[in-house]
């Protein structure tokens, strides 16, 4: 089966984010397909490489780096969403007249498109948060 994941909460304020990250793994553990998970709303905070969390707690933007480059998966961060948010990559900052980027390794920045493209190509399209 293939999935498309779309996560709207950011890793550190709901468990939306950790808890789609581990559905990710299952779903490749089972050994079906990934689309592409879609960062969506506060989902996008998932995707910066400034997230520092404190060395007891889990680091999202880390497992989601590390399981799209061990998968091949499709990271989307929303890009009105994430400039929203100030999470650019180095086209957007230079575009937006920024002096660096701080987009996560695994993910890339790109519009809705790319979400409705993932419901119509996934078998199952799973939404976590709100």
């Amino acid at each position: 089966m293939r999935f498309a994941i779309v996560v709207n909460e950011g890793p550190y304020t709901h468990q939306a984010s950790d808890t789609a990250y581990q559905f990710a793994r299952a779903v490749l553990a089972k050994g079906h397909e990934i689309f592409r998970v879609f960062f969506y709303h506060d989902g996008v905070n998932n995707g910066t490489r400034y997230t520092v969390p404190p060395q007891d707690d889990r680091n999202l933007q880390k497992l989601w780096s590390e399981l799209a480059e061990s998968h091949k998966l499709d990271l989307v961060v929303c890009i009105a969403a994430a400039q929203r948010r100030g999470i650019l990559d180095a086209n957007e900052a230079k575009r937006q007249g920024k002096d660096g980027d701080n987009i996560a390794p695994g993910f890339r920045i790109s519009g809705l498109g790319q979400l409705i493209e993932a419901g119509i190509e996934a078998d199952r399209l799973v939404v976590f948060g709100d």
